[in-house]
């Protein structure tokens, strides 16, 4: 499954998509970043409500292929400039940390 898929079947809101066709395999959850760092896997898709400039070079470091902030987190135009800049997916979910976990899972 790509990001643009997940989108289409989710609902999620893509506010940075540079890499729509970004596969998917695996999902990771977790709002502290040095805890992501060392545990998100390539290619999987983190769920956050953070919504700092950090969680771009968190994704790049561990190569995620989108982040997702949950539960109606926004974040500003400045981290969806860099989030372009750097060719990170950003997407928005208004459903609850774990609602969004239960969408991601039963599509991968």
């Amino acid at each position: 499954m790509t990001v643009n898929e997940l989108v289409e079947k989710c609902g999620f809101k893509a506010v940075s998509m540079p890499r729509p066709e970004r596969e998917i395999d695996g999902c990771y959850i977790g709002d502290l970043l040095s805890w992501v760092m060392g545990r998100a896997q390539e290619d999987s898709v983190w769920i956050t409500i953070m919504s700092n400039i950090n969680i771009i070079a968190v994704a790049t470091l561990t190569d995620v292929s989108c982040i997702i902030l949950a539960e109606g987190v926004t974040v500003d135009s400045e981290i969806i400039k860099v989030a372009l800049e750097k060719g990170v997916n950003i997407l928005l979910s208004d459903k609850r940390t774990y609602e969004t976990a239960v969408a991601v899972h039963e599509l991968i």
